[in-house]
């Protein structure tokens, strides 16, 4: 897995007809690919579509909404990578292995977006506001599922197979996305940010392990 690596600001793309809030947000998700969340500022998007700012508030009452789209998008974006990786899941005669294969891809894939991806990642997570019970389609993968929902589903997997007991189900995706989104933000944002990316790789899938060993 390789950590990203700095992104070049992207040319600036006029905007010339079809669907201007389409425009503003392709434009805030680049921003916010380049930058994070602080990059996604509404001027801006409109400056690279080519409008004058009060043109965009016809489609986003403000920064905040523009964000909101943006992060949805981010949050559609992780939840394709992740069902990417559980598409690269070889079928196995066992559904007991098949389940714990999908649970380490639905892992593999949230690290690998971490890394890669890492303004969008930090623009997933831009706002408190907990995942899966918003029901907006804007933030669900091919599946039609979010990401929480991604690893919901493989735990009930879990559950299916006799991997996870019943009672040990409720809660489990919190504890799941607890440890491997601390460790992707320890390295992008934290001490482990230096290590070098065989280690982050080495470590990443412990810690995959250790939440499917634990659980």
């Amino acid at each position: 897995m390789t950590k990203k690596l700095r992104s070049k600001t992207p040319a600036r793309t006029t905007y010339r007809h079809g669907d201007l809030r389409r425009a503003l947000l392709e434009a805030g998700i680049a921003l916010a690919r380049a930058g994070g969340p602080d990059a996604v500022v509404l001027r801006e998007a409109t400056r690279r579509v080519g409008v004058v700012p009060n043109a965009a508030y016809r489609h986003f009452a403000s920064r905040q909404d523009l964000l909101e789209g943006v992060r949805s998008a981010a949050l559609s974006e992780l939840a394709n990578a992740m069902e990417a990786e559980i598409a690269k899941v070889r079928r196995v005669k066992s559904p007991e292995e098949a389940a714990r294969a999908t649970l380490r891809a639905v892992g593999a894939g949230y690290l690998r977006f971490a890394f890669t991806e890492t303004g969008l990642f930090r623009t997933a997570f831009a706002t408190p506001e907990l995942l899966g019970f918003t029901g907006d389609p804007a933030r669900k993968g091919k599946s039609g599922l979010d990401p929480l929902e991604i690893l919901g589903s493989a735990l009930d997997q879990l559950v299916a197979t006799g991997l996870l007991p019943p009672e040990r189900r409720p809660g489990a995706e919190f504890l799941a996305w607890s440890s491997v989104h601390g460790f992707a933000m320890l390295v992008i944002d934290g001490p482990l940010h230096e290590i070098p990316c065989a280690d982050v790789d080495s470590i990443g899938a412990r810690v995959i392990a250790m939440v499917e060993q634990g659980l």
